[in-house]
């Protein structure tokens, strides 16, 4: 029989997508009552764990520390029904382990560089949102079992993304690994080395789409630092932006979707042909 009780707890953050034919006050208010939205899991972690004793007779210190967690545990308001937490519970198994697959047409980019002597094409596939969703990794120079594992190790990566993995989870595993081909880094304008394959690939990926800084060997030229509650001002000001951003691959510009907009709105061109 079981002595003591582990509670964990834990924080999500998941998004919830609707399609509606009409945007009023009224469908505003009824989407939280609505369970046709796309649900998709971002994030969880963990917060703490508690320990509580089951034994009749616990000691005073172990009687003190159940009675605080108790305590604190009753002290939480509680704001979520029982049905709406069944049906939240319900959703987080069914969001884990889903896969979550590319859009038929999808964004990305192809970058090009040479690693001592040996050319690699990364290919990238983005979800509309501009998350990355898949890789293709090309080579020359390579025999044929060679660039097969490299093919498979790309769709092993993808299927990851697909399924939830952070990408930072890959770059931390897979930066700094050391093989050959590795040296000098030609045609890439932040990466002027690696010590891999996979350490160039990581490195690019980790760049462009989570704005790791400080894995690139040259600095950002041209991007004006913003906080994020600036830049989401300044999205939510320029409609134009953010079309731009619908349509752009975020890891061709790098995030940077100002630094490669130029705005033509107030400049005015006079047609007139001298007489």
């Amino acid at each position: 029989m079981a002595k003591y009780l582990v509670e964990t707890y834990y924080t999500c953050s998941f998004k919830v997508a609707h399609y509606l034919d009409d945007v009023n006050e009224k469908e505003l208010l009824n989407l939280e009552k609505r369970d046709d939205g796309k649900f998709e899991i971002l994030d969880v972690k963990l917060d703490n764990r508690k320990t509580k004793n089951l034994e009749k007779n616990p000691t005073s210190v172990e009687k003190n520390t159940i009675n605080n967690d108790i305590a604190n545990e009753s002290s939480k308001p509680k704001v979520v029904s029982d049905e709406a937490n069944k049906k939240f519970v319900k959703k987080i198994n069914e969001g884990i382990g889903k896969r979550f697959s590319m859009p038929d047409r999808r964004k990305g980019y192809i970058q090009k560089v040479s690693i001592g002597n040996h050319k690699v094409y990364l290919h990238t596939g983005e979800y509309e949102d501009g998350k990355i969703g898949e890789i293709f990794i090309d080579t020359s120079k390579e025999g044929e079992l060679v660039k097969a594992l490299m093919n498979n190790f790309a769709i092993a990566i993808s299927l990851g993304l697909q399924y939830g993995v952070p990408l930072d989870e890959f770059v931390n595993a897979y930066v700094d690994t050391k093989f050959e081909p590795s040296g000098k880094v030609a045609g890439n304008d932040r990466i002027l080395s690696a010590s891999s394959i996979l350490d160039y690939i990581f490195r690019e990926l980790a760049i462009s789409y989570l704005n790791r800084e400080d894995l690139a060997h040259t600095p950002s030229i041209g991007v004006k630092d913003l906080s994020q509650k600036d830049e989401d001002e300044l999205e939510g000001q320029n409609t134009f932006l953010k079309l731009v951003k619908d349509i752009t691959s975020k890891g061709f510009v790098r995030s940077n979707y100002r630094k490669n907009l130029v705005d033509l709105s107030d400049i005015k061109i006079n047609l007139k042909g001298k007489k």
